[in-house]
């Protein structure tokens, strides 16, 4: 898997593995050393995948509070209806 294929989740379930494995105190210095450099990629596609995300959220509201602006008469009001 490439970096750019991997998901969020894919990445974190891979950290986790790493950060247990070097908690276990089963790790010697060489793999040490990998599996610290392993999981700082791994950090650095959960923060892209987390900015990348929180990016199209913030356009997707800014778009929904436009598109509300435009037509204030049409507000949304759920399945409720007043009594």
């Amino acid at each position: 898997m490439t970096e750019n294929t991997y998901t969020y989740n894919d990445a974190f379930e891979e950290l986790q593995v790493i950060v247990s494995e070097i908690e276990s105190g089963q790790t010697n210095v060489d793999e040490l050393t990998q599996k610290i450099r392993r999981a700082s990629q791994l950090i650095a596609i959960c923060r892209a995948k987390l900015t990348s995300s929180e990016e199209e959220v913030e356009k997707l509201l800014a778009k929904l509070a436009e598109s509300t602006a435009d037509s204030p008469d049409q507000e949304f009001t759920g399945s409720h209806e007043e009594e």
